[in-house]
């Protein structure tokens, strides 16, 4: 299934707007010095309403918050909650309004990146660092690099209910038939990439027409040939250079994939849907996919049965100054609005929906979401190959954001459109640097 997060032009106008509803509330890097600090000792008042907006409110995952609510309630009568259940792209100009009439929820859905950090800026979320940071009870039941996700300025502001991550799904058979084994490093998934194709299969099957898969490519290849603090650096229109050998690097690294395993500059012309179908068809033998995408592929008539399919991690080149431990993908949760009434309550049903029970409820089917909770899957409830890819997140050392979603949406909307461009042949990796950097200048000057 397709991120709707990445129906792009909406996804940029939604941060956009978000970015400038803040009112009175100042949009300075201060501002979250500023925010009420969550008091682990706090004792908690198991009484009134507590109201949440969730990004479940697609018929197949909307029981789930249901479900949970009901269970809280159960074990306290006292309590009524209030679900707001939106789903990826009705969620953004909800949020929209309720930032505008200052009335978000007590609890509410947050993505990492640039979107997070707005709610941040303008005072409107708790710091949760002494009751999830990485030293913290709670913090050590979650994966490491999913509850760093939500960190700004060393600060933990978000709870992340479930994972995502992207991985190289492959065609056992046809690596098996050819003697190839999963690549360890980027030279030799090029090489596989010419075994392939010379036995006439497409090697990777790309889709670009709706320009932000190409996001995902760079983004792990950045991680891998930048340095973590650089990248995050670079997040900042108002620190950001982009002068890091490593992007051009990746790029080039980009280049060499797409004219060696997917054929050039037509990856535009395939939609991201369609290049998943031609490996589900098996005309192509790997495809770059999240993991919530394993348990959907499966359940296609022309999938790969679980046995028959298997996945890597997209290797990393053999001089990586960057960390060959990150993994690109982003995880998804909720923050607690810093004007709710009952911040302990709040903190308390966050820490009930990210139980161990709950985790596995929420990875097994029919929601299949990895719950970002250590230990959260039934091994014997869940496709064998979203256990592993799990256990892949949970091991990883950082996880790189989206690059349009981490990014200012000037810089989201240069990286989208200069990639499009790049692998189209019509701009250069020098040019695109030059594009991403003026929408970076402009961002900072606003």
């Amino acid at each position: 299934m397709q991120r709707s997060i990445h129906s792009t032009a909406a996804m940029i106008a939604a941060v956009s707007v978000i970015s400038i509803s803040w009112g009175a509330f100042p949009a300075t890097a201060s501002a979250a010095g500023d925010a009420p600090v969550a008091d682990p000792a706090a004792k908690v008042d198991y009484s009134g309403k507590l109201t949440i907006l969730t990004k479940f409110g697609l018929q197949l995952l909307s029981p789930y918050f249901v479900n949970v609510a009901k269970a809280y309630e159960a074990q306290h009568p006292g309590v009524k909650i209030e679900l707001i259940q939106e789903n990826d792209d009705s969620i953004k100009g909800k949020t929209k309004t309720l930032v505008a009439s200052n009335s978000l929820p007590d609890i509410y859905f947050s993505w990492t990146g640039t979107w997070g950090e707005n709610f941040i800026r303008g005072n409107r979320a708790v710091d949760l660092s002494r009751v999830i940071g990485p030293e913290t009870e709670w913090g050590k039941t979650l994966s490491p690099a999913a509850v760093k996700a939500f960190s700004y300025n060393g600060k933990y502001f978000g709870v992340p209910l479930y994972l995502d991550a992207k991985f190289m799904g492959y065609n056992k058979k046809m690596f098996a038939d050819l003697g190839i084994a999963p690549p360890k490093d980027f030279d030799a998934l090029l090489k596989a990439c010419d075994a392939l194709k010379a036995s006439g299969v497409v090697p990777i099957a790309i889709g670009n027409k709706e320009s932000w898969p190409l996001v995902h490519y760079l983004g792990q290849l950045l991680a891998y040939n930048v340095p973590t603090e650089t990248l995050e650096r670079d997040f900042n229109p108002k620190t950001a250079t982009f002068d890091h050998p490593g992007y051009i690097a990746a790029l080039g690294q980009y280049r060499s994939l797409q004219e060696r395993c997917a054929g050039g500059a037509q990856v535009n012309g395939l939609s991201y849907q369609t290049a998943l179908q031609s490996m589900s068809d098996k005309k192509a033998a790997m495809y770059y996919q999240e993991i919530i995408e394993f348990d959907q592929a499966a359940t296609k008539e022309t999938a790969l049965k679980p046995e028959e399919f298997g996945f890597f991690k997209l290797p990393a080149p053999s001089d990586a100054k960057g960390s060959v431990t990150a993994l690109e993908g982003a995880p998804e949760g909720y923050m607690v609005n810093a004007r709710a009434k009952n911040v302990p309550l709040a903190i308390d049903f966050l820490k009930f929906l990210t139980s161990q029970e709950n985790g596995r409820t929420l990875s097994a089917p029919p929601y299949g979401q990895p719950s970002a909770v250590i230990g959260g899957a039934d091994k014997t409830r869940i496709n064998p190959n979203v256990a592993e890819g799990m256990e892949e997140i949970a091991k990883a050392s950082y996880l790189m954001p989206w690059l349009d979603t981490v990014n200012h949406p000037r810089v989201a909307a240069a990286w989208l459109s200069g990639l499009q461009a790049f692998a189209g042949g019509s701009m250069s990796a020098e040019d695109l640097l030059a594009s991403v950097r003026k929408a970076a200048a402009a961002a900072a000057g606003q």
